[in-house]
């Protein structure tokens, strides 16, 4: 009888541990809602953009307010898209510069 309640004990912690574990099918994303624009009175502080990766398959936009608030943009609406393009032409690259000094012989 003794062996039974080892033997369901060690099932129910096998059971948990298999519950607490990620599946495969589920992602790891930040945004789990998103909006469809910004809200003007807020202002924006911070747009972060995260491409997709192994952990999530989707692009990411998080925006941080001028109040501390987060959010996320959804990045398949004409507006979102309009904004990121607007910022992205207003940040002028910088040039990179090398001083490295490579050696190649041919």
């Amino acid at each position: 009888m003794f062996v039974i309640v080892k033997v369901f004990m060690l099932l129910a912690v096998a059971a948990c541990v298999a519950k607490t574990q990620p599946s495969l099918s589920n992602e790891n994303c930040l945004c789990n809602r998103v909006r469809n624009t910004l809200i003007k009175s807020e202002g924006v502080r911070d747009i972060q953009i995260y491409p997709p990766t192994v952990f999530c398959s989707k692009m990411e936009i998080v925006v941080t307010s001028n109040k501390g608030r987060r959010f996320c943009l959804d990045p398949n609406k004409i507006t979102v898209q309009t904004l990121i393009h607007n910022i992205m032409r207003k940040v002028k690259p910088t040039p990179v510069t090398s001083t490295a000094n490579i050696g190649l012989s041919l």
